[in-house]
C-alpha cells in the first residue's frame, strides 16, 4: 500500500515548480485569449473604417440622386435600387482581380471615354431588336454593391428615419453623411461586420494567432527553466534548515544555519539558531542543576551522618544541644527539598494559585512583622513600610511566601549590625515593593544571575553560611505567575536592592 503512495509523493520544490508552471501557463493562455479577442475586435473596426471610407463615392452618388428627385421617395418605393449607387470596383474581392460583377451589371465606363459621335450611322435594320425585346433587355446602369455589403447598409434621412436598408443597424454604427449644398440630407450607416468573411482577412487573422501562439510557447519554454531554478533556489534554505533540525533532534545543539537573509526565511533561520542556543544552555543548566542538587543534598546529609555517627560511637553525648543540631540540619534538608519541589511545580505549571483581590500593603506588613524578632536576634533592624490600602489580584499564600523569601535572603546575607528597609508605593497602575539592606553588596555582573537556580554569590555576601540559591528563583516564579516583574539593583544602603512590581487590581486603580 505504501509503494504507490511513495511514488506520488512530491517534494516541496517540485510542488513549487509545478505551481509556477501552471501559473505561467494560465497567465499565458489568458493573455493569448485576450490578445486574440482584442485583435479581432480591432481588426474588424479597422475593416469597418476602411469600408466606410470607400463609401464616400456612394454618398456623393446618393446626394446627386437626391438632388434629381427632390426627396428619398424614389428609394422608399424601390429599395433594391440602393445597390445601384454603391460602387462595385473597389469592393471586388481581394486576391480575385478576374472576378466578374454580378449578373446584369457592368462596370461604369471610364470618365475620360469620349462620347459617341452624333453622326454615327444607325445599326442595320435587321439588327434592330423588336420593342418587346428592348423592354426585356437587362438594364445597363451604375454598378451594384456586393451582397454582403448591402446587408450591412442602412440609409436614413435627415431626421434619422429609415429610408432603405437593414433596419437592425444601430444608431451608433459608423456612418457617413450624404451632403447636398452644405446640408445633410441623409446618412449612410454601416453595420458592424460580424465575422471575417474575406479569405485574405481570415488568413491574416489566422497568421496573427499562430504567431502569437508560437511566441507564447517560446516564452513558456524560457519561463519553465527559470521557474525550476527559482524553486530550487528559494527552497535551498529550507533544505538546510531541515537538515539542521534533524541534527538538532539528534542532540547536536551546536548546529547553526545561515541567518543573513532579510526575508521570512532569514527570520526563521534566526529563530532556529536561538532555539538551538536555548536548548544548548538548558542542557548545560540541567547538567549543572543535577550536580548542584547533588552537592546541596550531600552537605546536610554528611552533617547528619557525622552527627549520628558521633552519637553511635559515643564521641558525642546525646544532649539536648546535640539533638537541636540534628533538628536544625533536618530542617535545612527539608527546606531544601521543599524548595526544589516548589521549583519543579513552577516549571510544570502545577503551582496552585487562588487569585482574588487583596490588600497587598496589609499582607506585606503582617509578613514583615513576623520577622522583626528574628531580625533583632540577628542584630538587624527591620523597617516596616507605612502605606495605605493597595489592592492587587493575587494569591495571598504565595505573595506571603514571596515576602518571606525576600526577607530571609536579606537576613542571610546582611552583616550585623545592619539594617533591612521595606518600602511600598503605588503608581502608573502597579504596586512597587522595594527591599534594601546594608553591606555586603553584590557585584554588578552577578545581579542578573541572582534569580537563577542554585546561583550563589561569593561567600563574603553570607554572614554565617550561604543558602542553596533557590529562594530568589522561587520569588521570580511567583512574580511571573502574577504577571509582574522582579529586578536586582545596588542598594543605596550599600547592600542589595530587590524591586518587585505587580499590577494593581481594578479596584486599586480606581
Amino acid at each position: 500500500m505504501s509503494g504507490p503512495r511513495s511514488k506520488l509523493r512530491l517534494r516541496l520544490w517540485q510542488r513549487l515548480f509545478i505551481a509556477f508552471a501552471l501559473l505561467s501557463g494560465a497567465v499565458l493562455l489568458g493573455f493569448l485569449a485576450w490578445q486574440q479577442h482584442a485583435f479581432r475586435g480591432a481588426f474588424l473596426d479597422y475593416l469597418d473604417a476602411v469600408a466606410l471610407r470607400r463609401l464616400a463615392p456612394s454618398a456623393e452618388r446618393l446626394a446627386t440622386a437626391y438632388a434629381e428627385h427632390g426627396d428619398w421617395q424614389f428609394l422608399r418605393s424601390a429599395p433594391r435600387r440602393l445597390g445601384d449607387y454603391v460602387e462595385l470596383d473597389r469592393w471586388r474581392p481581394r486576391g480575385r482581380p478576374d472576378a466578374a460583377p454580378p449578373p446584369g451589371d457592368v462596370p461604369p465606363p471610364p470618365a475620360d471615354l469620349p462620347p459617341p459621335p452624333g453622326d454615327m450611322p444607325p445599326p442595320p435594320p435587321g439588327d434592330m431588336p423588336p420593342p418587346d425585346d428592348a423592354a426585356r433587355e437587362p438594364r445597363r446602369g451604375p454598378p451594384r454593391g456586393p451582397p454582403d455589403l448591402m446587408q450591412r447598409l442602412l440609409l436614413v434621412d435627415a431626421q434619422g428615419e429609415r429610408v432603405v436598408g437593414n433596419p437592425h443597424v444601430s444608431a451608433d454604427a459608423p456612418s457617413i453623411a450624404v451632403m447636398l449644398d452644405g446640408r445633410e440630407v441623409g446618412r449612410l450607416r454601416l453595420g458592424r461586420q460580424p465575422e471575417l468573411g474575406d479569405a485574405i482577412d481570415s488568413a491574416f487573422a489566422r497568421a496573427q494567432a499562430r504567431d502569437a501562439l508560437i511566441a507564447g510557447l517560446a516564452i513558456l519554454a524560457l519561463a519553465l527553466p527559470l521557474a525550476f531554478a527559482l524553486a530550487r533556489r528559494l527552497l535551498a534554505p529550507v533544505r538546510a534548515l531541515a537538515q539542521a533540525t534533524r541534527a538538532l533532534a539528534d542532540g547536536d545543539y551546536a548546529r547553526r544555519v545561515d541567518a543573513s537573509r532579510s526575508d521570512e526565511l532569514g527570520e526563521l533561520a534566526g529563530d532556529f539558531n536561538h532555539l538551538a542556543l536555548t536548548l544548548d544552555r538548558n542542557r548545560e543548566a540541567r547538567r549543572a542543576w543535577g550536580a548542584d542538587i547533588a552537592h546541596e543534598l550531600r552537605t546536610p546529609l554528611s552533617v547528619l551522618r557525622g552527627e549520628v555517627q558521633a552519637l553511635q560511637d559515643g564521641v558525642r553525648l546525646p544532649t539536648p544541644a546535640a539533638f537541636d543540631s540534628l533538628q536544625a540540619e533536618c530542617e535545612r534538608l527539608g527546606g531544601l527539598v521543599e524548595d526544589l519541589y516548589q521549583l519543579a511545580l513552577a516549571d510544570a505549571g502545577a503551582l496552585e494559585y487562588r487569585f482574588e483581590p487583596l490588600d497587598f500593603a496589609e499582607l506585606v506588613q503582617q509578613a514583615a512583622a513576623m520577622q522583626v524578632a528574628g531580625c533583632a536576634d540577628d542584630g538587624l533592624a527591620l523597617e516596616l513600610p507605612a502605606a495605605s490600602r493597595i489592592v492587587v489580584r493575587g494569591d495571598a499564600r504565595r505573595l506571603a511566601q514571596l515576602v518571606d523569601n525576600l526577607l530571609a535572603n536579606a537576613r542571610r546575607h546582611t552583616e550585623s549590625p545592619g539594617r533591612i528597609r521595606l518600602a511600598l508605593s503605588a503608581r502608573d497602575g502597579s504596586v512597587r515593593l522595594v527591599v534594601d539592606d546594608t553591606p555586603p553588596g553584590v557585584p554588578s555582573q552577578a545581579l542578573p544571575k541572582l534569580f537563577d537556580r542554585l546561583y550563589r554569590v561569593d561567600a563574603a555576601r553570607s554572614r554565617v553560611h550561604g543558602g542553596a540559591g533557590l529562594g530568589l528563583a522561587i520569588c521570580r516564579a511567583i512574580v511571573d505567575a502574577h504577571e509582574g516583574r522582579i529586578d536586582a539593583q545596588p542598594s543605596p544602603l550599600g547592600g542589595l536592592r530587590i524591586v518587585v512590581e505587580l499590577p494593581l487590581a481594578a479596584e486599586g486603580r480606581a
